[in-house]
């Protein structure tokens, strides 16, 4: 939910309502960041929490990143814009937002894109945080668990946007777990409370993951479509929209694998597009931007999980109590049928 989307409002609005809100600080500055902190905290005094981009080695093959830049020298004169700079910053101004954390503590802090180091991880515990670090494997499940988080994210192969994968290799392109499976061998692995993630968009979703294991649920794509959320109109729409059927994983917006809406942008360049974050994300920015100035989604990053197509436009707190009354009513039918055996 990076980029804008994840804003103090929405968090607020997931908060008020019985869930716990997020804000994302990825992509934003670390004073970006505590300002957005500041004014969630002056809308209420519930608990909520903060995503951190986990910054990436330096592995980029640099002539493949310069072949994409002049691939896609026509979508910038499409778009009447320059490309943008692929060295324009790498960590993200990681320990800087580390620091604003430790200074000024929050219920709860979870990592994307790898594990933090165990000091960071027992220094956020010492302030009062909560850890929790994303997962796409058992064996990534394992170094979570061996570093000392608190909780695991379990996040299947149906998720929209980024997926947070600790190591982007090339062979990661295509393949994942499906999430149900995904929370079984977690369980199996490692001893910690488990967050399932991944295409949730209904409350029986939620039923079915708990009842495989997981402690709690994480919905991105189901609060897409809210009024809160920060997304631009045009990716709301086209969540329902008839025109885009189906999602896939691509490199082509960002240099890692993210699953979103097939467009035209997606089939043109995702082939080709290198393992190269954030070379690529930054390269395409300018483009992203101007697409969606357009109102051409054909044009923009349309980050969804497979069930976007279930995305109802209801205001965010609404939306987390009927999710919650579709759990109880799941919980109440699976109940209800007794011993099958």
């Amino acid at each position: 939910m990076a980029g804008g989307v994840s804003v103090p409002h929405l968090a607020q609005a997931v908060s008020e309502a019985g869930g716990l809100g997020f804000l994302a600080a990825g992509y934003k500055t670390a004073d970006g960041m505590y300002q957005e902190i500041k004014q969630l905290r002056g809308l209420m005094t519930r608990p909520f929490g903060v995503n951190l981009f986990m910054p990436q080695p330096e592995y980029a093959d640099r002539g493949a990143v310069e072949i994409y830049t002049h691939q896609l020298a026509g979508e910038a004169a499409w778009y009447e814009t320059e490309l943008g700079d692929p060295d324009s910053g790498r960590d993200d101004g990681y320990d800087a937002k580390l620091a604003v954390l430790l200074d000024n503590p929050v219920p709860i802090v979870s990592f994307h894109f790898g594990v933090p180091s165990s000091e960071v991880l027992e220094s956020l515990r010492r302030v009062g945080t909560f850890t929790l670090v994303t997962a796409t494997t058992p064996e990534e499940a394992l170094a979570v668990e061996r570093a000392g988080a608190d909780a695991v994210i379990a996040q299947g192969v149906e998720a929209g946007g980024h997926q947070g994968t600790h190591r982007d290799v090339p062979e990661n392109d295509g393949s994942g777990i499906g999430l149900l499976s995904l929370i079984a061998q977690v369980r199996e692995t490692v001893n910690l409370p488990i967050v399932a993630a991944g295409g949730i968009m209904r409350g029986s979703q939620i039923a079915a993951a708990l009842a495989a294991g997981a402690t709690a649920a994480q919905l991105g794509t189901a609060f897409l479509a809210t009024p809160e959320s920060g997304a631009d109109a045009v990716h709301k729409q086209a969540l329902t929209n008839p025109l885009f059927t189906r999602t896939e994983l691509t490199r082509a917006f960002s240099g890692r694998p993210a699953r979103g809406l097939v467009n035209r942008f997606m089939r043109e360049h995702g082939p080709y597009a290198p393992a190269a974050y954030p070379e690529v994300h930054h390269i395409t920015s300018p483009l992203r931007k101007k697409a969606a100035t357009a109102g051409d989604a054909q044009g923009m990053a349309l980050w969804a999980g497979q069930g976007h197509r279930m995305a109802r436009e209801l205001p965010a707190g609404q939306l987390v109590e009927v999710l919650a009354a579709e759990l109880d009513a799941a919980r109440t039918a699976l109940s209800g049928k007794g011993d099958l055996r």
